[in-house]
Protein backbone atom coordinates (compact mmCIF):
# COMPACT_ATOMS: atom_id res chain seq x y z
CA UNK A 1 0.00 0.00 0.00
CA UNK A 2 1.08 3.20 -0.90
CA UNK A 3 2.78 4.72 1.96
CA UNK A 4 0.96 8.23 3.60
CA UNK A 5 4.54 9.81 4.88
CA UNK A 6 5.39 12.42 3.62
CA UNK A 7 8.34 13.43 1.65
CA UNK A 8 10.10 16.93 1.43
CA UNK A 9 12.16 16.93 -1.65
CA UNK A 10 11.61 18.84 -4.88
CA UNK A 11 9.43 17.09 -7.24
CA UNK A 12 10.04 17.98 -10.97
CA UNK A 13 7.13 17.77 -12.09
CA UNK A 14 5.46 19.63 -9.30
CA UNK A 15 7.98 22.33 -9.49
CA UNK A 16 6.09 22.74 -13.12
CA UNK A 17 2.57 22.54 -11.73
CA UNK A 18 3.64 25.28 -8.90
CA UNK A 19 4.18 27.43 -11.81
CA UNK A 20 1.83 26.74 -13.76
CA UNK A 21 -0.77 27.70 -10.17
CA UNK A 22 1.35 31.09 -9.84
CA UNK A 23 0.74 32.19 -13.30
CA UNK A 24 -2.74 31.05 -13.10
CA UNK A 25 -3.39 33.56 -9.54
CA UNK A 26 -1.23 36.07 -10.16
CA UNK A 27 -0.68 37.11 -14.56
CA UNK A 28 -4.01 35.78 -15.69
CA UNK A 29 -7.89 36.68 -15.38
CA UNK A 30 -9.78 34.51 -14.01
CA UNK A 31 -12.71 34.90 -15.94
CA UNK A 32 -13.96 37.16 -19.05
CA UNK A 33 -16.84 39.34 -18.89
CA UNK A 34 -18.85 40.24 -22.02
CA UNK A 35 -21.48 43.12 -21.82
CA UNK A 36 -23.17 40.31 -24.66
CA UNK A 37 -22.82 37.07 -26.76
CA UNK A 38 -20.25 38.27 -29.16
CA UNK A 39 -18.83 41.46 -27.67
CA UNK A 40 -15.33 42.06 -26.90
CA UNK A 41 -14.66 40.45 -23.21
CA UNK A 42 -12.84 41.76 -20.72
CA UNK A 43 -10.29 39.78 -18.49
CA UNK A 44 -11.17 40.25 -14.44
CA UNK A 45 -8.42 38.57 -11.97
CA UNK A 46 -9.28 36.51 -9.38
CA UNK A 47 -8.79 39.49 -7.31
CA UNK A 48 -12.07 41.11 -8.83
CA UNK A 49 -13.73 38.41 -10.14
CA UNK A 50 -14.98 36.86 -6.11
CA UNK A 51 -15.34 38.75 -2.73
CA UNK A 52 -12.52 39.56 -1.54
CA UNK A 53 -12.83 36.44 1.45
CA UNK A 54 -13.81 34.53 -1.18
CA UNK A 55 -10.86 35.62 -3.18
CA UNK A 56 -8.56 34.93 -0.57
CA UNK A 57 -9.79 30.96 0.28
CA UNK A 58 -9.25 30.27 -3.10
CA UNK A 59 -6.19 32.15 -3.30
CA UNK A 60 -5.23 29.89 -0.16
CA UNK A 61 -5.81 26.56 -1.19
CA UNK A 62 -4.23 26.83 -4.55
CA UNK A 63 -1.28 27.61 -2.73
CA UNK A 64 -1.35 25.12 -0.13
CA UNK A 65 -1.72 22.75 -3.76
CA UNK A 66 1.23 24.22 -5.24
CA UNK A 67 2.87 23.65 -2.29
CA UNK A 68 1.70 20.10 -2.23
CA UNK A 69 3.12 19.73 -6.00
CA UNK A 70 6.51 20.52 -5.21
CA UNK A 71 7.55 19.20 -2.00
CA UNK A 72 5.26 16.09 -1.67
CA UNK A 73 5.70 12.89 -3.29
CA UNK A 74 3.40 10.56 -1.41
CA UNK A 75 0.65 9.46 -4.35
CA UNK A 76 -2.05 9.92 -2.32
CA UNK A 77 -1.62 13.10 -0.95
CA UNK A 78 -1.01 14.74 -3.99
CA UNK A 79 -4.17 13.03 -5.26
CA UNK A 80 -6.23 14.26 -2.17
CA UNK A 81 -4.36 18.33 -2.81
CA UNK A 82 -5.55 17.93 -6.62
CA UNK A 83 -8.80 16.62 -5.61
CA UNK A 84 -9.66 19.79 -3.53
CA UNK A 85 -8.02 22.51 -5.66
CA UNK A 86 -10.67 20.77 -8.24
CA UNK A 87 -13.32 21.11 -5.89
CA UNK A 88 -12.84 24.66 -4.41
CA UNK A 89 -11.99 25.93 -8.49
CA UNK A 90 -15.17 24.73 -10.61
CA UNK A 91 -17.74 26.56 -8.03
CA UNK A 92 -15.90 29.71 -7.37
CA UNK A 93 -15.66 30.28 -11.59
CA UNK A 94 -19.45 29.37 -10.88
CA UNK A 95 -19.62 32.03 -7.87
CA UNK A 96 -17.64 34.29 -9.76
CA UNK A 97 -20.19 34.74 -12.78
CA UNK A 98 -22.83 35.52 -10.54
CA UNK A 99 -20.35 38.44 -8.40
CA UNK A 100 -19.48 40.13 -11.87
CA UNK A 101 -22.84 40.20 -13.21
CA UNK A 102 -24.70 43.23 -13.13
CA UNK A 103 -28.14 42.35 -11.15
CA UNK A 104 -30.85 42.02 -13.61
CA UNK A 105 -28.59 42.03 -16.56
CA UNK A 106 -29.65 39.11 -18.68
CA UNK A 107 -27.45 40.12 -21.81
CA UNK A 108 -24.35 39.67 -20.28
CA UNK A 109 -22.08 37.06 -20.55
CA UNK A 110 -19.04 35.76 -18.31
CA UNK A 111 -16.93 32.83 -19.04
CA UNK A 112 -13.93 30.82 -17.73
CA UNK A 113 -10.60 32.57 -18.87
CA UNK A 114 -6.84 31.53 -18.99
CA UNK A 115 -6.24 31.54 -15.23
CA UNK A 116 -9.54 29.51 -14.46
CA UNK A 117 -8.24 26.61 -17.44
CA UNK A 118 -4.45 26.76 -16.38
CA UNK A 119 -5.50 25.99 -12.87
CA UNK A 120 -7.65 23.18 -14.40
CA UNK A 121 -5.03 21.95 -15.84
CA UNK A 122 -2.50 22.09 -13.19
CA UNK A 123 -4.40 20.35 -11.05
CA UNK A 124 -5.98 17.95 -13.43
CA UNK A 125 -2.33 17.16 -14.21
CA UNK A 126 -0.96 16.57 -10.26
CA UNK A 127 -4.14 14.20 -10.42
CA UNK A 128 -3.28 12.07 -13.51
CA UNK A 129 0.31 11.94 -11.78
CA UNK A 130 -0.75 10.59 -8.54
CA UNK A 131 -2.91 8.04 -9.87
CA UNK A 132 -0.29 6.92 -12.55
CA UNK A 133 2.11 6.97 -9.49
CA UNK A 134 -0.54 4.44 -7.67
CA UNK A 135 -0.57 2.19 -10.76
CA UNK A 136 -4.43 1.20 -10.03
CA UNK A 137 -6.08 -1.94 -11.63
CA UNK A 138 -9.08 -1.31 -13.75
CA UNK A 139 -11.57 -1.93 -11.55
CA UNK A 140 -10.15 1.13 -9.56
CA UNK A 141 -9.57 3.17 -12.56
CA UNK A 142 -13.27 2.76 -13.29
CA UNK A 143 -14.48 3.50 -9.82
CA UNK A 144 -12.30 6.76 -9.99
CA UNK A 145 -14.17 7.67 -13.71
CA UNK A 146 -17.46 6.80 -12.05
CA UNK A 147 -16.77 9.21 -9.08
CA UNK A 148 -15.32 12.04 -11.69
CA UNK A 149 -18.46 11.54 -13.84
CA UNK A 150 -20.86 11.68 -10.26
CA UNK A 151 -18.98 14.78 -9.16
CA UNK A 152 -19.61 16.52 -12.90
CA UNK A 153 -23.21 15.79 -12.59
CA UNK A 154 -23.69 16.70 -9.45
CA UNK A 155 -22.01 20.61 -10.23
CA UNK A 156 -23.85 21.08 -13.36
CA UNK A 157 -27.23 19.67 -11.22
CA UNK A 158 -26.44 21.98 -8.77
CA UNK A 159 -26.68 25.20 -10.72
CA UNK A 160 -23.51 26.40 -9.59
CA UNK A 161 -22.96 26.89 -12.88
CA UNK A 162 -26.13 28.39 -14.07
CA UNK A 163 -24.81 31.96 -14.74
CA UNK A 164 -21.92 30.88 -16.92
CA UNK A 165 -21.98 31.80 -20.61
CA UNK A 166 -21.46 28.35 -21.17
CA UNK A 167 -24.42 27.17 -19.54
CA UNK A 168 -26.81 29.75 -21.08
CA UNK A 169 -25.54 28.65 -24.67
CA UNK A 170 -26.74 24.99 -23.47
CA UNK A 171 -30.03 26.28 -21.69
CA UNK A 172 -30.78 28.20 -24.85
CA UNK A 173 -30.59 25.08 -27.39
CA UNK A 174 -30.98 22.09 -24.45
CA UNK A 175 -33.22 20.21 -27.26
CA UNK A 176 -30.79 20.98 -29.96
CA UNK A 177 -27.89 19.87 -27.77
CA UNK A 178 -29.28 16.37 -26.74
CA UNK A 179 -30.17 15.37 -30.50
CA UNK A 180 -27.25 16.35 -32.07
CA UNK A 181 -25.34 14.62 -28.76
CA UNK A 182 -27.74 11.43 -29.75
CA UNK A 183 -26.63 11.90 -33.73
CA UNK A 184 -22.99 12.42 -32.47
CA UNK A 185 -22.69 8.92 -30.70
CA UNK A 186 -24.61 7.31 -33.47
CA UNK A 187 -21.78 8.33 -36.27
CA UNK A 188 -18.87 7.45 -33.75
CA UNK A 189 -20.23 4.24 -32.44
CA UNK A 190 -22.46 3.50 -35.23
CA UNK A 191 -19.90 3.20 -37.97
CA UNK A 192 -17.26 1.29 -35.17
CA UNK A 193 -19.86 -1.38 -34.96
CA UNK A 194 -19.93 -1.10 -38.50
CA UNK A 195 -16.12 -1.73 -39.17
CA UNK A 196 -15.93 -4.55 -36.40
CA UNK A 197 -18.95 -6.80 -38.33
CA UNK A 198 -16.64 -6.25 -41.65
CA UNK A 199 -13.16 -5.50 -40.10
CA UNK A 200 -13.26 -8.98 -37.88
CA UNK A 201 -13.34 -11.08 -40.87
CA UNK A 202 -11.47 -9.45 -42.75
CA UNK A 203 -8.64 -9.24 -40.65
CA UNK A 204 -9.41 -13.34 -39.93
CA UNK A 205 -8.70 -13.61 -43.58
CA UNK A 206 -5.76 -11.89 -43.67
CA UNK A 207 -4.18 -13.69 -41.34
CA UNK A 208 -5.12 -17.27 -42.89
CA UNK A 209 -4.51 -16.51 -46.23
CA UNK A 210 -1.13 -14.21 -46.16
CA UNK A 211 -1.42 -13.22 -50.10
CA UNK A 212 -3.75 -11.22 -49.42
CA UNK A 213 -2.62 -9.45 -46.28
CA UNK A 214 -0.43 -6.91 -47.92
CA UNK A 215 -3.08 -6.06 -50.43
CA UNK A 216 -6.17 -5.36 -47.99
CA UNK A 217 -3.43 -3.64 -45.70
CA UNK A 218 -1.84 -0.86 -47.87
CA UNK A 219 -5.53 -0.21 -49.61
CA UNK A 220 -6.78 0.60 -45.68
CA UNK A 221 -3.35 2.24 -45.38
CA UNK A 222 -4.47 4.56 -48.43
CA UNK A 223 -7.53 4.84 -47.33
CA UNK A 224 -6.61 6.46 -43.93
CA UNK A 225 -3.93 8.96 -45.41
CA UNK A 226 -6.69 10.59 -47.18
CA UNK A 227 -7.73 14.03 -45.01
CA UNK A 228 -11.31 13.68 -43.64
CA UNK A 229 -12.82 16.57 -45.51
CA UNK A 230 -11.24 15.55 -48.56
CA UNK A 231 -13.39 11.89 -48.40
CA UNK A 232 -16.32 13.57 -47.31
CA UNK A 233 -16.40 16.13 -50.51
CA UNK A 234 -15.15 12.45 -52.67
CA UNK A 235 -18.66 10.72 -51.65
CA UNK A 236 -20.64 13.48 -52.21
CA UNK A 237 -21.06 13.08 -55.56
CA UNK A 238 -21.21 8.91 -55.90
CA UNK A 239 -23.89 9.03 -52.55
CA UNK A 240 -25.72 11.88 -54.78
CA UNK A 241 -26.22 9.72 -57.92
CA UNK A 242 -27.16 6.89 -55.84
CA UNK A 243 -29.63 8.78 -54.40
CA UNK A 244 -30.96 10.34 -57.32
CA UNK A 245 -31.23 6.75 -59.30
CA UNK A 246 -32.49 3.87 -56.62
CA UNK A 247 -35.05 5.17 -54.44
CA UNK A 248 -34.76 2.96 -51.64
CA UNK A 249 -31.39 4.89 -50.93
CA UNK A 250 -33.37 7.90 -50.87
CA UNK A 251 -35.72 6.42 -48.91
CA UNK A 252 -33.52 5.15 -46.50
CA UNK A 253 -31.94 8.84 -45.57
CA UNK A 254 -28.60 8.43 -48.30
CA UNK A 255 -28.04 11.47 -49.91
CA UNK A 256 -24.86 13.28 -51.01
CA UNK A 257 -24.69 15.59 -47.84
CA UNK A 258 -25.77 14.45 -44.73
CA UNK A 259 -25.24 11.52 -42.11
CA UNK A 260 -24.75 8.86 -44.98
CA UNK A 261 -21.57 10.32 -45.87
CA UNK A 262 -19.84 10.51 -42.45
CA UNK A 263 -20.80 7.99 -41.36
CA UNK A 264 -19.60 5.68 -44.43
CA UNK A 265 -16.11 7.55 -44.25
CA UNK A 266 -15.56 7.00 -40.54
CA UNK A 267 -16.19 3.10 -41.22
CA UNK A 268 -13.62 3.23 -44.05
CA UNK A 269 -11.43 5.28 -41.48
CA UNK A 270 -12.40 2.71 -38.37
CA UNK A 271 -11.03 -0.43 -40.75
CA UNK A 272 -7.32 -0.25 -40.79
CA UNK A 273 -6.93 -0.53 -36.97
CA UNK A 274 -9.35 -3.27 -36.49
CA UNK A 275 -8.03 -5.30 -39.23
CA UNK A 276 -4.49 -4.93 -38.36
CA UNK A 277 -4.98 -5.92 -34.71
CA UNK A 278 -7.12 -8.40 -36.22
CA UNK A 279 -3.78 -9.60 -37.62
CA UNK A 280 -1.72 -8.84 -35.00
CA UNK A 281 -3.38 -10.45 -32.35
CA UNK A 282 -3.63 -13.48 -34.03
CA UNK A 283 -0.01 -13.92 -35.39
CA UNK A 284 0.86 -13.31 -31.52
CA UNK A 285 -0.91 -16.41 -30.42
CA UNK A 286 2.25 -19.01 -29.86
CA UNK A 287 2.67 -21.62 -31.99
CA UNK A 288 2.91 -24.12 -29.09
CA UNK A 289 -1.25 -23.17 -28.01
CA UNK A 290 -2.52 -23.68 -31.53
CA UNK A 291 -0.33 -27.29 -31.93
CA UNK A 292 -1.25 -28.17 -28.77
CA UNK A 293 -4.91 -27.73 -29.72
CA UNK A 294 -4.71 -29.14 -33.26
CA UNK A 295 -3.36 -32.47 -31.15
CA UNK A 296 -6.32 -32.16 -28.94
CA UNK A 297 -8.13 -32.81 -32.21
CA UNK A 298 -9.53 -29.13 -32.51
CA UNK A 299 -10.64 -28.13 -36.22
CA UNK A 300 -9.41 -25.41 -37.33
CA UNK A 301 -12.86 -23.25 -36.70
CA UNK A 302 -12.49 -24.87 -32.99
CA UNK A 303 -9.26 -23.67 -32.88
CA UNK A 304 -10.28 -19.87 -34.17
CA UNK A 305 -12.93 -19.30 -31.61
CA UNK A 306 -11.91 -21.38 -28.62
CA UNK A 307 -8.29 -20.61 -28.46
CA UNK A 308 -7.06 -17.92 -31.12
CA UNK A 309 -9.33 -14.83 -30.62
CA UNK A 310 -9.78 -15.41 -26.74
CA UNK A 311 -6.06 -14.62 -26.61
CA UNK A 312 -6.11 -12.30 -29.18
CA UNK A 313 -8.93 -10.54 -27.81
CA UNK A 314 -6.57 -7.75 -25.91
CA UNK A 315 -5.00 -6.84 -29.01
CA UNK A 316 -7.82 -6.49 -31.01
CA UNK A 317 -9.34 -4.56 -28.25
CA UNK A 318 -6.43 -2.15 -28.41
CA UNK A 319 -7.77 -1.48 -32.48
CA UNK A 320 -11.47 -1.10 -31.14
CA UNK A 321 -10.06 1.55 -28.26
CA UNK A 322 -7.99 3.64 -31.51
CA UNK A 323 -11.27 3.34 -33.68
CA UNK A 324 -13.61 5.08 -30.71
CA UNK A 325 -11.38 7.27 -29.59
CA UNK A 326 -10.71 8.34 -32.88
CA UNK A 327 -14.64 8.71 -34.62
CA UNK A 328 -15.37 10.17 -31.62
CA UNK A 329 -13.02 13.40 -32.56
CA UNK A 330 -13.58 12.77 -36.17
CA UNK A 331 -17.69 12.75 -36.03
CA UNK A 332 -16.51 16.78 -35.27
CA UNK A 333 -16.10 17.34 -38.70
CA UNK A 334 -19.31 15.87 -40.23
CA UNK A 335 -21.20 18.64 -39.15
CA UNK A 336 -19.48 20.08 -42.38
CA UNK A 337 -21.54 18.50 -44.72
CA UNK A 338 -25.01 18.85 -42.47
CA UNK A 339 -24.11 15.43 -40.21
CA UNK A 340 -24.46 16.91 -37.33
CA UNK A 341 -22.98 16.11 -33.93
CA UNK A 342 -21.38 18.45 -31.46
CA UNK A 343 -19.58 19.66 -34.72
CA UNK A 344 -22.86 21.66 -34.89
CA UNK A 345 -22.06 23.77 -32.14
CA UNK A 346 -18.48 24.49 -32.73
CA UNK A 347 -18.89 25.41 -36.62
CA UNK A 348 -21.32 28.01 -35.56
CA UNK A 349 -19.59 29.40 -32.50
CA UNK A 350 -17.02 29.73 -35.06
CA UNK A 351 -19.22 31.84 -37.56
CA UNK A 352 -21.08 33.64 -34.70
CA UNK A 353 -17.35 34.11 -32.84
CA UNK A 354 -19.41 33.15 -30.30
CA UNK A 355 -16.27 31.05 -28.06
CA UNK A 356 -18.69 29.24 -25.48
CA UNK A 357 -21.05 27.91 -28.45
CA UNK A 358 -17.67 26.12 -29.44
CA UNK A 359 -16.86 24.79 -26.03
CA UNK A 360 -20.54 23.51 -25.89
CA UNK A 361 -19.75 21.62 -28.62
CA UNK A 362 -15.66 20.51 -28.12
CA UNK A 363 -15.81 20.11 -23.94
CA UNK A 364 -18.15 17.17 -24.35
CA UNK A 365 -16.22 15.72 -27.58
CA UNK A 366 -13.01 15.84 -25.56
CA UNK A 367 -14.93 14.23 -22.49
CA UNK A 368 -16.19 11.68 -24.11
CA UNK A 369 -13.03 10.55 -25.86
CA UNK A 370 -11.22 10.43 -22.80
CA UNK A 371 -13.64 8.72 -20.93
CA UNK A 372 -14.05 5.85 -23.67
CA UNK A 373 -9.94 5.54 -23.35
CA UNK A 374 -10.00 5.01 -19.89
CA UNK A 375 -12.94 2.11 -19.83
CA UNK A 376 -11.49 0.51 -22.93
CA UNK A 377 -8.22 0.56 -21.56
CA UNK A 378 -9.21 -1.22 -18.03
CA UNK A 379 -11.61 -3.72 -20.12
CA UNK A 380 -8.26 -4.22 -22.30
CA UNK A 381 -6.22 -4.93 -18.78
CA UNK A 382 -8.94 -7.10 -17.33
CA UNK A 383 -9.14 -9.29 -20.94
CA UNK A 384 -5.44 -9.71 -20.65
CA UNK A 385 -5.77 -11.10 -16.95
CA UNK A 386 -8.59 -13.45 -18.34
CA UNK A 387 -5.71 -14.45 -20.87
CA UNK A 388 -3.03 -15.08 -18.37
CA UNK A 389 -5.52 -17.35 -16.27
CA UNK A 390 -6.33 -18.89 -19.42
CA UNK A 391 -2.30 -19.79 -19.86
Amino acid sequence: MPSLRPSLSLDRLGSVIAVLIGVALFASPFVIYRANRIAAGEGRMLVDALPPSGAIGVMIVTLGVALCAALLRAPLLRLAAASIGLCVIFPAVGWSAGFVTPAGNTFARVSPSLGFWLLTLSFALLAADALTRLRLGPWARLAAIAVAAGAIALLLSSGAWDNLSLLKEYANRQDTFWREARQHLWLAFGSMVAACLVGLPLGILAHRIRRLRTAILQVLNIVQTIPSIALFGILIAPLGFLATHVPLAAALGIRGIGAAPAFIALFLYSLLPVVANTVTGLNQVPATVTDAARGMGLSARQRLWQVELPLAIPVILAGIRIVLVQNLGLATVAALIGGGGFGTFVFQGIGQTAIDLVLLGAIPTVVLSFAAAIILDAIIDLTRRGSHDRD
